[in-house]
């Protein structure tokens, strides 16, 4: 067995539009700057933009894995500041869905990073489909990123619900992104953790911080560079960084469950 068990941690959300993949790139960021080797995985096979949000066209991808034969390592590209993507494709049908076999060969492929990385971010898709649900099981961690809309809120309980219910998933952790302020984000965060209360039980939720509404968050991706690099200064990059102390400071578990091959046979077998 690895003696390095690298963290693994899905970044996800109920609904698309609250800013997941910029969370992600974000906190890989800062997670670097701390000291942490990271790469992102694009887990949203289908609709992938990772690569699209750092202004970045690599040759090969996750489908390119599948289809051609290529390694993990050929897909494999570093970035500018500090950390590596695996990119999946975008606007490929056959991506949207992962066969029995195509995860067993990720099961073989992932498991040659295990010696060089302390974090791998699983930037999910969005929803309650099947490969949404398959990467959150797979992981240790789960950052569940809600904003203040209703539809966020009902949308990240529904995911919750699944999780818990069908699969017995009862631990997330919660960042509020888009937030008027560090009081309305705790409300929101209460909203939440009282419904799973009321309704589910069970259900351990830690508020991890909030990231405010920046105008530098817009003109970031309009840029296609993270905002945490445009601006260190700005108040979502503070709050990014003040994210990532939190995250840096987690040990990884001192069992199978800790490693990325555990990640991939949790990934393979669930139902």
């Amino acid at each position: 067995m690895s003696a390095n068990l690298p963290i693994v941690l899905s970044v996800t959300s109920g609904k698309g539009g609250v800013g997941k993949t910029n969370v992600s790139v974000n906190l890989a960021l800062c997670l670097a700057r701390l000291g942490k080797r990271c790469v992102i995985l694009d887990a949203d096979l289908g609709l992938a933009n990772v690569d699209v949000v750092l202004g970045m066209t690599p040759e090969k991808n996750l489908f390119h894995v599948f289809h051609e034969g290529v390694s993990i390592g050929d897909i494999l590209h570093p970035t500018e500041y500090g950390f590596s993507i695996l990119p999946a494709a975008s606007g490929v049908s056959g991506m949207l869905s992962l066969s029995t076999g195509q995860k067993l060969e990720l099961l073989e492929a992932m498991d040659v990073l295990e010696d060089s990385i302390d974090f791998l971010i699983v930037d999910t898709g969005a929803g309650i489909n099947d490969n949404v649900l398959y990467f959150n099981l797979a992981v240790q961690n789960r950052l569940l990123v809600i904003t203040p809309e209703p539809t966020s809120l009902t949308d990240a309980y529904a995911l919750i619900k699944v999780l818990k219910l069908r699969h017995g998933v009862d631990s997330f952790h919660v960042l509020v992104n888009m937030a008027g302020s560090d009081k309305s984000a705790r409300e929101i965060f209460a909203k939440l953790y009282n419904a799973c209360d009321h309704f589910l039980g069970g259900i351990s939720l830690d508020f991890v911080g909030a990231i405010p509404q920046d105008p530098t968050v817009r003109q970031a991706v309009i840029r296609q560079q993270p905002f945490c690099s445009l601006n260190p200064e700005a108040e979502a990059s503070r709050a990014m960084l003040a994210v990532a102390r939190k995250l840096a400071q987690w040990k990884p578990q001192d069992h199978l469950d800790g490693n990325i091959k555990f990640f991939w046979k949790k990934l393979l077998f669930a139902e």
